[in-house]
């Protein structure tokens, strides 16, 4: 059975960092594509960032841009989101997910046919 499991979530000061970790059992990694999504309190799903199934192609919201790393284990089966200068409209649950794709990647949440249950991530102080 194909699933994901996110973790690495918690409550972390503004301008403090936290990893986030996708890891993914039953299936290849190999050969998807992953992104990272999240839905911050009252409001709609938005994109974070995502990595091809090779690692070689990225893409990232302009709201993370320089701040958050998008990276990949596939040996591992886990997709890591380095989130760096956390700021408080970070505060969301995060959730990653998978679609078979050969190429490049989306960060358009329709595209992506697995998804994980979520973390929370809580940037206060």
């Amino acid at each position: 059975q194909l699933q994901l499991v996110e973790s690495g979530g918690g409550l972390v000061q503004p301008g403090g960092s936290l990893r986030l970790s996708c890891a993914a059992s039953g299936f290849t990694l190999d050969y998807y594509a992953i992104g990272w999504f999240r839905r911050a309190p009252g409001k709609g799903r938005e994109g974070v960032s995502c990595i091809s199934s090779s690692g070689g192609s990225t893409n990232y919201a302009d709201s993370v841009k320089g701040r958050f790393t998008i990276s990949r284990d596939n040996a591992k089966k886990t997709v890591y989101l380095q989130m760096n200068s956390l700021k408080p409209e970070d505060t969301a649950v995060y959730y990653c997910a998978a679609v078979a794709r050969s190429l490049g990647c989306t960060v358009v949440a329709p595209a992506y046919k697995y998804w994980g249950q979520g973390t929370q991530v809580t940037v206060s102080s």
